[in-house]
């Protein structure tokens, strides 16, 4: 049993959180780590360390909207180069963005030109309102990376969407060219990452490249 304030805790925790958001977020939902309620870690031999958690996730465009959550984290032993197992079981329903979501969609699918931003929050943490969704789908997005790269001694986040530009497509997903930064709360360092995302309403959020 671990303390739930405990580093390795709260990596795994941040870890589960940002999985999940790249699992069940949209650019009209961003899950967020409210507070870890309990913590176990189990050493299996030969394969690596799993942690048990119970987890509070807020949604952080109705912040009194929070749901429960339990989750697994397995971190693979050694330098293999795979990505820890996460799974998870969500108590309760989140949000309905449905609406929010195809008026979104609906919008940059409308537009005359493709969409070009810069510096999303800017240098006093703002984010214009039309770029909220371009925002929290970079978020979503860099859910998948965090859970990609993590280790049981790394923590990331997403600190700022330096640059985003759309990219034109016949079909009907939207995509977007994102360069972002993270910051490793670790050795805090700052990383610039390029990614590339595709997003549809229905078939949610998929990073094609990083």
């Amino acid at each position: 049993e671990l303390s739930p304030s405990h580093f390795s805790a709260s990596r795994a925790a941040a870890l589960a959180a940002a999985y999940l958001c790249y699992r069940r977020g949209s650019p009209s939902r961003g899950l967020a780590l409210r507070g870890v309620r309990r913590a176990r870690r189990e050493d299996i031999a030969d394969v690596g360390h799993k942690y048990h958690l119970e987890l509070l996730l807020e949604d952080v465009l109705a912040k009194d909207t929070t749901v429960n959550c339990t989750a697994e984290v397995l971190y693979p032993l050694g330098n293999q180069k795979s990505a820890p197992d996460v799974q998870f079981t969500l108590e309760g329903e989140l949000r309905d963005t449905a609406e929010a979501d195809n008026a979104f969609y609906n919008r940059i699918k409308s537009l005359d030109q493709e969409l070009v931003a810069e510096n999303i929050p800017d240098s006093q943490g703002n984010v214009p309102p039309a770029l909220k969704p371009v925002h929290l789908l970079a978020w979503v997005a860099s859910g998948y990376l965090i859970w990609q790269n993590s280790t049981e001694n790394t923590k990331f986040q997403l600190a700022q969407v330096k640059r985003v530009k759309q990219v034109k497509r016949s079909d009907e997903y939207l995509e977007f060219d994102y360069l972002v930064l993270f910051h490793e709360m670790v050795s805090q360092e700052i990383i610039p990452w390029q990614m590339r995302v595709l997003w549809h309403p229905q078939h949610g959020v998929q990073v094609t490249e990083d």
